[in-house]
């Protein structure tokens, strides 16, 4: 996804000067090394489920003082430095947007999205 591209095409919306005063973004990305103990990570394997993550997307779409959510995973084998997912969160005011994007993308990582990582477990990572 080109970042500054969808909040460009999301400003020329109607609307948008209305009711938007903040955009939030998250971009995740492949790390280096396993959470679980620090193992380097050669690739992970993602499958996310893209049925869930509308359900979510509009879930929260609806929440007060939200505009839009964009959301777009990425699926296959990915390598460190990769990007893996994107979260766009536009909105009026931060006291709704900041919590709209940390829970938006808990229940994704949580709910739609499962990762298998291909480690190297004679080495670590400090």
């Amino acid at each position: 996804m080109d970042i500054s591209k969808k909040i460009a095409e999301m400003k020329k919306e109607p609307l948008f000067t209305q009711n938007v005063g903040m955009i939030l973004v998250h971009n995740g990305v492949v790390r280096a090394w396993s959470r679980k103990d620090k193992a380097q990570v050669q690739a992970i394997e993602v499958t996310p489920d893209f049925e869930k993550i509308e359900e979510i997307r509009k879930e929260f779409e609806q929440k007060p003082g939200i505009y839009k959510i964009i959301i777009e995973a990425k699926k296959g084998t990915l390598k460190p430095g990769d990007d893996l997912l994107f979260i766009i969160v536009a909105g009026d005011i931060r006291e709704h947007v900041k919590p709209v994007l940390a829970e938006v993308l808990d229940k994704v990582k949580k709910e739609a999205i499962s990762k298998k990582e291909v480690v190297d477990s004679r080495s670590t990572t400090p």
